[in-house]
Order: structure tokens, then sequence, then C-alpha cells
């Protein structure tokens, strides 16, 4: 692979990927009028929460609880509202890291496929010159068995609680670089997750190399609940935290990084990104009462004035629709709004065409960056796509989402789909044969009903 860098923000030159649904993904130029600070490249933040949609967060409309840092990113940025990821956690992280969707690779639950271990987001920006870091949640393997796992996915460092091994929260159990801390007793897991990125940050700021911190938060998630101990209580509480009370302490933490890179000076070098990973959690654990029982919270938000089930694990909108807010003084224009359509596909080609990097590799994604930074696009996304395993999956607009079994839906009239629509006629029927031969192009599994 030829390593060497383009510029990305030169006042000639700006990439654009054109890479699409296997095509390869090939790098072009426009015309930039960057300011003259602009930095060669860019300091990249990602912030991944946990089971967290858009309705709890208040840029969105949530008021059920306070998330004013979250907020405060939006207000100062731009908040998209049609990004959408998987269902569920695991083949979310695997499209963030590769760019591709995951039914095309044979990867159980809690893997990640060998072919793809040198074509990770972290390799691509790595080669780009950036140092590169990640904390919190890994769930591409068991460390315990592949302590060295996240080094070859192309993290210098990493930081990550040890999925069905221990506590993530209180006391929690962590795997860092490639070793269990042994100092966690009485400590706060999203404490010392953001500790560690505040460390990484330090550092590459004075070695003055570029870098990408992978914030891959343990928040809102509830406890793991297959581990022969169970994992300990909030101090003084007598259970977990409830959901609205991790997500409170998700915003903190997301306050505290963006405050240390503005102690540190980095904020004007500096792209945050903050996204989730999938729906609002249905229910959330409280407390243990023997065996693999326990008590459970119902968890919903309010919603611009509406309760808003959790809707995790579904390929509804509150299921698959995810936050996505990115924030940059003097480079995203502050209180704007993304309009377009964004799936996870599209996070690698992003942020290589942030930070400058080559991807020279078949993926599906289509980068988005032109879109954050108010630039013309003449590449953008005509579709984006979800599935729920080999079975199940769909194509859609802002408007429209097609199955691959046949149903097809107006989700802007019908958000929770209760009526298939059966006179597709006018701009539906345009949008179903887009649609349709969107379908054809990806190839999915067991499409042929449509």
């Amino acid at each position: 692979m030829n390593t060497k860098q383009q510029n990305p923000f030169s006042r000639r030159q700006f990439l654009k990927t054109t890479a699409a649904f296997g095509a390869t993904a090939l790098l072009s130029y426009n015309q930039l009028a960057a300011e003259p600070d602009i930095p060669e490249k860019p300091n990249i933040v990602l912030i991944l929460a946990d089971d967290v949609g858009c309705e709890p967060i208040g840029a969105y409309g949530g008021q059920r609880w306070k998330t004013p840092n979250i907020d405060a990113l939006a207000k100062g940025g731009m908040r998209f509202d049609y990004c959408f990821s998987m269902p569920v956690c695991h083949p979310t992280r695997i499209c963030l890291m590769t760019g591709k969707y995951p039914f095309r690779f044979n990867s159980d639950w809690g893997t990640f496929p060998k072919t793809e271990e040198q074509n990770t987001v972290a390799h691509v920006l790595k080669r780009a010159g950036y140092a590169t870091a990640i904390a919190g949640k890994w769930q591409l393997a068991l460390l315990k068995k592949d302590p060295e796992q996240p080094s070859r996915l192309g993290f210098d460092e990493w930081s990550m609680f040890g999925w069905h091994e221990g506590a993530r929260y209180h006391e929690p159990m962590i795997y860092e670089n490639g070793r269990v801390r042994t100092d966690t007793d009485g400590k706060y897991g999203p404490e010392l997750y953001v500790d560690f990125l505040e460390k990484f940050i330090e550092r590459s700021s004075r070695a003055e190399k570029p870098f990408f911190a992978y914030y891959s938060m343990a928040l809102a998630h509830d406890v793991t609940d297959d581990i022969p101990t169970q994992v300990p209580y909030v101090p003084g509480k007598g259970r977990w935290m409830n959901y609205g009370e991790m997500i409170e302490s998700m915003d903190a933490m997301v306050g505290r990084l963006v405050t240390r890179l503005d102690q540190l000076g980095l904020r004007k070098n500096t792209i945050i990104l903050f996204t989730g990973d999938n729906g609002t959690a249905r229910r959330s654990k409280l407390r243990h009462l023997q065996g693999r029982q326990y008590e459970y919270e119902d968890v919903y938000s309010i919603r611009n004035g509406k309760h808003v089930p959790g809707g995790k694990g579904t390929l509804l909108d509150i299921g698959t629709n995810v936050p996505l807010i990115a924030n940059w003084p003097g480079r995203i224009a502050a209180g704007s709004i993304g309009s377009e359509l964004v799936d996870f596909s599209d996070w690698l080609p992003t942020l290589a065409e942030i930070g400058g990097a080559k991807v020279d590799h078949k993926i599906d994604g289509v980068s988005f960056a032109s879109a954050l930074l108010g630039l013309d696009q003449s590449v953008s996304r005509k579709f984006a796509f979800s599935e729920s395993g080999s079975d199940k999956a769909w194509v859609r607009t802002k408007r429209y989402k097609l199955y691959n079994t046949g149903q097809f839906y107006d989700v802007r009239n019908d958000a929770m789909e209760k009526e298939p629509l059966k006179d597709v006629s006018g701009p539906a029927a345009n949008a179903y044969e887009v649609l349709k031969a969107a379908f054809s192009k990806l190839n999915y599994p067991k499409n042929a009903t449509i």
C-alpha cells in the first residue's frame, strides 16, 4: 500500500470518497477555501455511546434527563437527523471498524473477521501518521483469550473492561495494553476510561503528533448478567445505576473529555464526534435477585412531549436512528443541521477523509466529511442500510423504508411501521424502485422476495 499522505485541508485539495457498496474507495480532490490556521491533520475524538438513541439527548428533543455537555456540542456544531446504526452493538462496531456491512463477513457474535484486521479505521489513520487509542467497550473478542487483539486492529494503546468477565462500572476489570489492571478497587470505570484517554491525548500533544482517540463508552448499557460473581452496586444505593443516572453520567464523561481538550488548548485543532451504537435499551437491570433473576426497570424517554419506549434490537427507527453530533470550532458551523443520510459504514471513509488518509480497499461506506464542513457534495449516500442477522434487513431514504421481505413503509408518517404501503404510486413508487435496485446491488442474503 502506498502510505504517502495528502494534506486534506490544503487550499487546493479536499478528499472526497467515491467508494460505495463494495466499490474500491478512490479519492479525488476539490478546491477548499480554508483558513490559514487549519491544521494539516486535525485531532479526531470519536465518542460512541452504548444503548443510546436520539430521544434521551436534549439536543434531539429529549426531556426526561439532562445532557448539557452533549447539547453544547450540538449547539456549537452540527446535528445530523438521519444517522442509522445496526439494531444491536456488535454488528454496529464491525461496520464502524471496517466500513463494510456485517453480512459480508461470517463472524460470530463478539468476534472480528481476520481478513479485515489490517483494514480497520485505526490502521487507516495510523498509516496516515496518527497516534491511536481506544478506551471503554471492545466486544470484538474476549480479551482474556486474545489480549493483544486491539494492537492487531491498529490501536497503539487501549483500556477496555473485561467483557463477560467483570464489572464495567464500579471496581471494574480492565485490560490495559494487554494486562489486567490491579488498582481499580473503589474506582468508577467511566472515569478511568476518560483518565486513560486524557493521558494519551496529552502525550500525543507533547509529541506534536495528531491523535485518534476512540471513546467507546460503557455508558449507558446495564451491567453484565452472565458472570459467576455479581458486580458491585452503586456505593450507598443498594442497586446498580438506573438508566437515567447512566445517561447523566455519560454526559458528564463527555464534558470531562471536552474540558480537558480545552485546557490543553487543542479544541481548535480537534474534531469531536458523538454517536450511539443502537437504539435506547428497552429495560435495564437494577438489582440481582437470585441465580439469573434480576429486578429490571422499563426504559422510556420523553421526546418533544411524547413518551418513547426503548427500541434496541428492532429495525424500527427507535432501534436504529442514533445521534450524530459533530463539533469543530471555526470549521463546523455552530447550530447547523446535517440533513444527509448516514449509516455506520460511512465512519471509516469519513474519518479517513478528515485525516488525509488513503483508503485503497473495497468498502461500503460513503464519506460525509463534505457535509460536516459545509462543502458541496457531488458524492452522497442515496440510501442507508441496516440488518438484523442474515435474514432481515432494510434499505431506506429519509422517508421510505424497504425490507428484504418486500414490506415497504412511509416512515415519516408511520414511524412504528404499523401498516405497510399497499398503494405504491407517485414519489413512493420512485423510492420503491430506487430501494429495490439498492437491494439488488448489495446482494444481501435472502432478498429474493422483493
